[in-house]
């Protein structure tokens, strides 16, 4: 599903607020081994992704596809990276871009995640 190589992320919306500037100049490399790997100059931030069948998952609508793309980050709440921890439903992908979103089931707010391929 995510094809080899690096990542940037386009457009993070964290419930209706544009936070994609938190994450200018990282680069994002997705391995096979479900490893995940966030670099922006000597800065390194690992995490895990997955995709799982999501038709059991609590924040799906209607409309949305049954697989969830998940990340994970270990990192405090109060980390940049934490807002892109959670199990996103998956808009669209192909060979240049993933396209995710969550609806927080607190607050009802829409967050809206866009990888591009470098």
């Amino acid at each position: 599903m995510v094809k080899k190589g690096t990542w940037q992320i386009t457009q993070f919306i964290d419930s209706g607020t544009d936070e994609t500037a938190d994450f200018n100049g990282f680069v994002f490399t997705f391995n096979a081994d479900g490893s995940l790997v966030a670099n922006k100059n000597e800065l390194t931030v690992t995490g895990t992704w997955s995709v799982t069948d999501g038709a059991d998952s609590s924040d799906d609508d209607a409309g949305s596809d049954d697989d969830d793309f998940n990340i994970f980050f270990d990192v405090p709440e109060t980390n940049d990276f934490d807002d892109l921890s959670d199990d996103w439903d998956i808009v669209s992908v192909n060979n240049s871009k993933i396209e995710l979103i969550d609806v927080s089931g607190g607050n009802g707010g829409t967050d809206n995640l866009v990888f591009e391929k470098l």
